[in-house]
């Protein structure tokens, strides 16, 4: 494995957390009302301070800041060094699995935000293990091209 196959499994830890972002996006959209898609920007329904001040500006708003989220995400992860890289991939997943919880609990009940929560658990450890696995063999064929 080469240095930019060992770099390019760096980017898969990413995807728990692009998952839940663009979970709680998709639900967040899916979930405003009438009123606010017909212009009435008032009915802006957002907990996330800064989503719901775009919001209420222009119906465009929850786009803008949705693409503009998911390129943060990887600007940061990309320059972050590796040793802080899970933690803010954690912290990502947690705050966007909390967002699109209380969506799915107001319209789908408690089981529903349980079994969102067990998915990008699981999401979370898979993708670690694997990313885990990759490096490890790419440490392992280093160490052999070294001898």
């Amino acid at each position: 494995m080469n240095v930019s196959s060992k770099l390019s499994t760096r980017y898969i830890l990413f995807i728990p957390a692009y998952w839940a972002c663009l979970f709680g996006e998709i639900i967040t959209i899916a979930y405003q009302s009438k009123e606010y898609w017909n212009g009435d920007l008032k009915k802006a329904n957002e907990g996330n301070p800064v989503d719901a001040f775009l919001m209420a500006i222009h119906v465009s708003g929850i786009f803008l800041i949705s693409a503009a989220w998911l390129i943060i995400i990887g600007l940061i992860g990309s320059f972050i060094h590796y040793k802080y890289l899970k933690i803010f991939i954690l912290f990502v997943l947690l705050a966007h699995t909390w967002g699109a919880s209380s969506w799915l609990s107001q319209n789908y009940g408690f089981w529903s935000v349980m079994v969102f929560i067990l998915f990008n658990s699981v999401l979370f450890v898979k993708t670690e293990e694997y990313h885990l696995s990759t490096y490890k063999a790419y440490m392992l064929d280093k160490r052999i091209e070294d001898l």
